[in-house]
């Protein structure tokens, strides 16, 4: 695989994370269910999602998604989520605070692979500025860094812009419920004009049950 078309693969693996079947393994055993309160934006400790392709039976083996605390990105505090499910495993780093919801990085940890985000990713704004018509966005460059398999690492950067707008909210049914979801749309633009747009469905307190990979919730323990 030419060099330029794998760093794009790798810089864009948190937003067009592949869901094909790799594995026939079903996600981990489900946390005890979480009580208490939950944030506009969810990210309290053992909290967790289960996923399911939208096209996908429901039989078919799931992905999840947990919430396992705090930790560091290059000195940065912030909270590690867990992404898991049919043989891939990824750590995101994210900063919750009063920006909104940043994403300064990720970990592919069956590959050893290290993504990072300079300036973080705003995946999400202020709570208060979230409703139809809002729109936000950036740009910020990627470096991968991963293994070749001689056991070198190989450095690579790619520039992005993005551009998030909500559409507007709507009730949607998904096979955890129904839900008041903003309809939100992420447009991501590479330094070549290749371009991606996608679609989200976010709740407050709940988080997505329509993920920008096409992955809907089944389950979730809060």
């Amino acid at each position: 695989m030419p060099m330029k078309r794998l760093t794009f693969v790798l810089a864009l693996l948190v937003l067009v994370a592949a869901c094909t079947p790799q594995t026939q393994t079903p996600a981990p055993e489900p946390f005890a269910r979480e009580q208490g309160p939950v944030e506009f934006y969810p990210h309290n400790i053992g909290l967790y999602w289960v996923y399911l392709p939208q096209t996908d039976p429901p039989d078919y083996p799931t992905f999840k998604l947990s919430v396992l605390g705090p930790g560091q990105w290059d000195k940065e505090p912030a909270t590690q989520m867990r992404f898991v499910g049919r043989g891939q495993e990824r750590v995101y780093f994210r900063r919750f605070g009063e920006a909104g919801v940043e994403l300064l990085g990720f970990k592919e940890q069956i590959t050893l692979t290290r993504v990072s985000f300079d300036p973080p990713m705003l995946e999400y704004p202020p709570e208060e500025l979230l409703r139809p018509g809002y729109r936000w966005g950036g740009r910020t460059v990627t470096q991968s860094v991963f293994l070749l398999p001689t056991g070198a690492q190989e450095q690579a950067t790619l520039q992005l812009e993005y551009s998030y707008e909500v559409k507007g909210k709507s009730r949607v049914e998904v096979p955890a419920g129904l839900f008041e979801a903003y309809v939100i749309e992420l447009t991501v633009t590479d330094e070549k004009g290749n371009q991606t747009v996608q679609e989200i469905w976010f709740v407050p307190h709940v988080g997505e049950v329509r993920t920008r990979e096409g992955l809907v919730l089944i389950e979730k323990n809060f």
